[in-house]
C-alpha cells in the first residue's frame, strides 16, 4: 500500500519538509488547500481556538478535493495542540483533545512544552490503540474505539486499513502518524535527550520564542543569538540527530534572503523548514534537494 502520510515518505528519502498554516478551519478553505505548494499543512491551535469541528470540515474539503499532484488523497496535517505536555498527568487529563483531532483525521500531532520523558510517553501512548505492539518503555495504548470511521474516509481506508495504519511512524514502520516534541524551554532541556528518545516520536522543534523567555531573554527569538540560545538550540538538535528524529527549526535572520536562509539550515541538518517566506525557502530547498515542485 503507498503511503498516506507523504512526508514519511519524504523523511525516509532524506529529504527537508516544508510547512504552511491555515487562514481558516472550514470545508472551503479545504478545498482552496488541497493544492497548496507545502508539504503540509500547520494548524495552531495552541494560540489560537480549539474548533475541532472546523478541523473535521477542513479535512472534509482536503479529502474531497484530492488527490494532489504527488498522489495522495490529501497534503499530510498536523496539528499543534492546546494543553502542555508538563507532566504525564497533565497529558492524561488533556487526552480528550489527542483523540479529538485524532477522530478529525489529521495525520500528526505537536505536543508543547515537553518537560519529562514520562509525559513523553504518556502522549505517545494517548495516540495508540490498546492492540497495538508493545514496545520496550511504553504502556498499552489508550485510544479508544469510536473515533475511526471518519478519520478511515478521510484517509480513504476501511476502517480496518485505518486501524492498522493509525500508529506512530517509525515505531511503526508502516504507521501513518507523525507525532512531534517542542522541547521548548528550560526545564524541557534537562530532558531534552530522554524526551526525544521515547519510542513513536518523529521529530522534534526547540521553539526559540518560549525557550528564550523560559532563560530570561523574551527578545531572543530570531538569529543573531546568545550563546545560551545557541546552546539550548543545538543540545535539542543533537537529542534529535542522536534519537534519530527530524529537527524542525526556522532562522528569520532579517540580513538574510530566504534563499541564504534555507540554505544555511539545510547545512546546518535541519529536516523541517520553519519560518518567513515559507513558499520561497521550499522552492530554493527543493532545488538544492534536487527535488520537483509542488508536491
Amino acid at each position: 500500500m503507498a503511503r498516506i502520510n507523504r512526508c514519511i515518505e519524504l523523511l525516509q528519502q532524506g529529504q527537508p519538509i516544508f510547512y504552511t498554516g491555515t487562514p481558516e478551519l472550514s470545508y472551503e478553505a479545504g478545498v482552496k488547500m488541497s493544492r497548496t505548494w507545502a508539504d503540509f499543512i500547520s494548524v495552531d491551535f495552541e494560540h489560537h481556538p480549539f474548533d475541532t469541528v472546523g478541523l473535521t470540515r477542513f479535512m472534509e474539503g482536503l479529502r474531497d478535493s484530492g488527490p494532489t499532484t504527488s498522489g495522495h488523497l490529501t497534503p499530510t496535517v498536523i496539528v499543534t495542540l492546546p494543553s502542555n505536555a508538563k507532566t504525564a498527568e497533565e497529558v492524561r487529563y488533556n487526552a480528550w483533545q489527542i483523540r479529538h483531532v485524532l477522530t478529525a483525521g489529521v495525520h500528526g500531532i505537536l505536543h508543547t512544552h515537553a518537560r519529562t520523558p514520562e509525559a513523553v510517553k504518556a502522549f505517545v501512548e494517548e495516540c495508540r490503540w490498546p492492540f497495538s505492539s508493545a514496545k520496550a518503555g511504553l504502556g498499552k495504548g489508550q485510544r479508544g474505539a469510536g473515533g475511526q470511521s471518519i478519520p478511515a474516509r478521510i484517509w480513504g481506508l476501511s476502517v480496518h486499513d485505518y486501524l492498522a495504519a493509525s500508529d506512530p511512524w517509525p515505531l511503526n514502520p508502516k504507521g501513518e502518524l507523525m507525532l512531534g516534541l517542542k522541547l521548548e524551554d528550560a526545564e524541557c532541556l534537562a530532558n531534552c535527550e530522554k524526551s526525544a528518545a521515547v519510542p513513536g516520536i518523529s521529530f522534534a522543534e526547540w521553539g526559540p520564542g518560549d525557550m528564550g523567555m523560559s532563560l530570561g531573554l523574551p527578545d531572543a527569538h530570531d538569529p543573531p543569538y546568545p550563546k545560551k540560545m545557541d546552546d539550548a538550540r543545538k543540545r535539542v538538535q543533537a537529542a534529535c540527530d542522536k534519537a534519530g528524529i527530524a529537527f524542525l527549526c526556522s532562522w528569520n535572520d532579517s540580513k538574510m534572503t530566504p534563499e541564504q536562509r534555507i540554505r544555511h539550515l539545510l547545512k546546518m541538518g535541519v529536516k523541517i523548514v520553519s519560518g518567513q517566506d515559507g513558499e520561497r525557502m521550499a522552492i530554493e530547498g527543493r532545488k538544492v534537494s534536487k527535488r520537483k515542485m509542488p508536491v
